[in-house]
C-alpha cells in the first residue's frame, strides 16, 4: 500500500558504462524502463514521475502509455541528484520512493511492509541502495544546494541528514544493470525465471577443457545447499543403453520407440528420436531443482563458458560468464573467473537459477 507516497523513477539516460541507452535495453522482450513502469502501474502511488535528463519520442510514448508525468532535469550531466532535486520539488506528497530503472528484478512488494520505519529520518535506503529509497520532500533543498556547489555525489548529501538503512530479504532483487557484463548476467537469470526448472549450460570450444570435471565439483556443493541437480549431456557420437539379449534390447529391435525400465531404486527411459531433442524439452521431464547441461555447441541461455587455451573462447550472446585458465585481455564485456574458482561458480549459478538464495552476496 503506497497511498500518500509519490514515485520517482530515476531514468537519466546517460548510461556511460553501458555505452548505450540502457533504458531501451530489453530483457525477455521488455525494456528496462518499461519493466519498472509496468510494475509501478500495479501499485497505488499518489503520483508517478519519470525523471530524465532530456525528453524523447520513446520517453513520451511510455509516459503516455503508463500515465506518468515527465520531469526534465534542471542541470544536465549531474547524475541522479538532479533528477531527485527536480522530482522532490514537484511531488504532491511528503514522501517519495525513488527507484532506478536499471533493476530488472526489483519488486515494490518487498518495500511496502517496511514503510513504518520511516520515522525520524529524511532518507530511508533499502540494502544500501540510494536509488531504492524513500526521500522526504524537504531533501530537494539539500540536493539543489549540492548542485549549486558542483557536488554530484548522492551519498555525500545523504550522509548530511538523518538517514536509515533497512535490509530486505531479497538482496538479489536490487541487482543493477550498469555494464555489458551485468546485462549478460541479468539476461541469463531472466531466461530461467520463465522456466519450470532452471537450466544452465556448461560449454567449451574443445574436448579436454574439463567440462565434466567442472560439473563433478559443482554437484556436491549444490547438494549441500539442498539443490537436487540433474545433468543433460550432449553426445555427438550417439549411444545405446540396450545390452544384446536383454528384454529392453529385444523390444527396441522389434520396433518400440520408447522403452522404460523401472526398479526399486530408480528407472531409465530411452526414447528414439529422428533428430537431436531440444535440451529444454528434456529438462521439463526431469524432476530436479536445477539442470546442468554439458555441451560443446548445443548449449542454451544462460551458459557458463570454460576455456583452457584450446580453440577460441566461446562468448556468444547466451554466455553469462567465462571461466578461464588465464585472464583474456581482449574480452571486456563479460565477467571472467579462474577456471578452478568453484565457489564463484556456485555463487554465479545461484544467481542464474532465478531463485532467491538470499544468504548469497552477489558482488560480481
Amino acid at each position: 500500500n503506497f497511498a500518500g507516497i509519490s514515485l520517482l523513477i530515476i531514468a537519466g539516460g546517460n548510461s556511460s558504462r553501458m555505452k548505450q541507452d540502457k533504458r531501451l535495453i530489453e530483457i525477455n522482450g521488455i525494456s528496462l524502463l518499461e519493466n519498472i513502469l509496468i510494475k509501478a502501474s500495479r501499485q497505488n502511488f499518489d503520483a508517478v514521475f519519470l525523471c530524465v535528463e532530456k525528453n524523447s519520442d520513446f520517453i513520451e510514448l511510455l509516459a503516455k502509455k503508463y500515465k506518468t508525468v515527465i520531469l526534465i532535469d534542471e542541470m544536465q550531466n549531474a547524475g541522479p541528484i538532479s533528477g531527485l532535486a527536480k522530482g522532490l520539488s514537484n511531488i504532491p506528497t511528503k514522501w517519495a520512493l525513488a527507484v532506478s530503472c536499471d533493476m530488472p528484478f526489483f519488486e515494490f512488494e518487498m518495500i511496502s511492509p517496511l514503510m513504518s520505519n520511516m520515522l525520524n529520518a529524511k532518507v530511508v535506503m533499502f540494502n544500501h541502495q540510494p536509488l531504492a529509497a524513500f526521500y522526504h520532500h524537504s531533501m530537494n533543498k539539500f540536493f539543489n544546494i549540492a548542485l549549486n556547489y558542483g557536488n554530484k555525489k548522492l551519498q555525500l548529501v545523504i550522509n548530511q541528514v538523518p538517514n536509515k538503512i533497512l535490509k530486505t530479504d531479497s538482496e538479489i532483487k536490487f541487482f543493477n544493470v550498469n555494464t555489458p557484463s551485468d546485462l549478460r548476467l541479468a539476461r541469463g537469470r531472466a531466461a530461467n525465471l520463465l522456466r519450470k526448472v532452471p537450466v544452465i549450460s556448461i560449454i567449451a570450444p574443445a574436448s579436454g577443457t574439463g567440462k565434466t570435471t567442472f560439473i563433478e565439483k559443482l554437484i556436491p556443493r549444490l547438494n549441500q545447499l539442498g539443490i537436487n541437480v540433474g545433468i543433460i549431456k550432449s553426445d555427438s557420437h550417439g549411444f545405446n543403453l540396450d545390452v544384446e539379449g536383454k528384454d529392453s534390447y529385444k523390444f527396441t529391435q522389434a520396433g518400440a520407440k520408447s522403452v522404460a525400465v523401472v526398479s526399486p531404486n530408480g528407472y531409465f527411459l530411452m526414447h528414439k528420436t529422428d533428430e537431436r531433442e531440444n535440451f529444454l524439452t528434456i529438462a521439463d521431464k526431469m524432476k530436479v531443482d536445477l539442470i546442468l547441461t554439458e555441451s560443446k555447441t548445443h548449449g542454451t541461455q544462460p551458459a557458463i563458458s570454460l576455456y583452457r587455451g584450446l580453440g577460441e573462447p566461446l562468448i556468444n550472446d547466451d554466455v553469462s560468464a567465462l571461466f578461464s585458465y588465464k585472464k583474456i585481455k581482449n574480452v571486456i564485456d563479460i565477467q571472467q573467473f579462474d577456471l578452478n574458482d568453484i565457489e564463484s561458480a556456485i555463487k554465479l549459478i545461484l544467481f542464474l537459477t532465478g531463485g532467491n538464495y538470499d544468504k548469497t552476496t552477489y558482488t560480481f
